[in-house]
């Protein structure tokens, strides 16, 4: 069994300029977990999940400093604390939407997706081919494949 066999083909996908409230609530209405991020021109970008939203709404952990002579000395990556900023305070797709996302073709087998999904942690996964968008699978696809077989 291959992606094309058990990919959802009609995907709800969202632009990165939509609000965070409006995408919580096109999640809520079309009983999904994630969409695809696409362009004006509707090319792939990325890929926005409940996680991210439920990230935002986390509390804020503030790096551990010791100050030397005047000195501010990061314990903890002064980085990881930027993204964290930058999150929280996400008002659009585009603050919060994962650009670096693994995505599969249409022939990928299921043995692959599934393990793709467990090594990765994603629960979405975008099928291109030709580098357009053809689909998605989730984890509800995965579990109405191994009940098929």
């Amino acid at each position: 069994m291959q992606a094309k066999d058990i990919m959802t083909q009609k995907v709800f996908t969202v632009t990165a300029d939509m609000p965070i409230k409006e995408l919580a609530e096109f999640l809520l209405d079309h009983k999904i977990s994630g969409a695809p991020v696409v362009d004006e021109q509707g090319r792939y970008l990325g890929l926005i999940t409940e996680k991210e939203l439920i990230e935002q709404n986390k509390r804020l952990h503030i790096p551990t400093v010791v100050t030397i002579m005047e000195a501010v000395i990061y314990l903890e990556s002064p980085k990881h604390f930027e993204q964290e900023l930058k999150e929280i305070s996400a008002t659009r797709v585009g603050d919060l939407y994962l650009k670096e996302v693994s995505t599969i073709s249409e022939d990928t087998e299921l043995e692959d997706i599934a393990t793709l999904m467990s090594e990765c942690g994603s629960e979405l996964l975008p099928v291109m081919q030709d580098n357009q968008l053809v689909g998605i699978v989730g984890k509800a696809d995965m579990v109405r494949a191994i009940a098929k077989q």
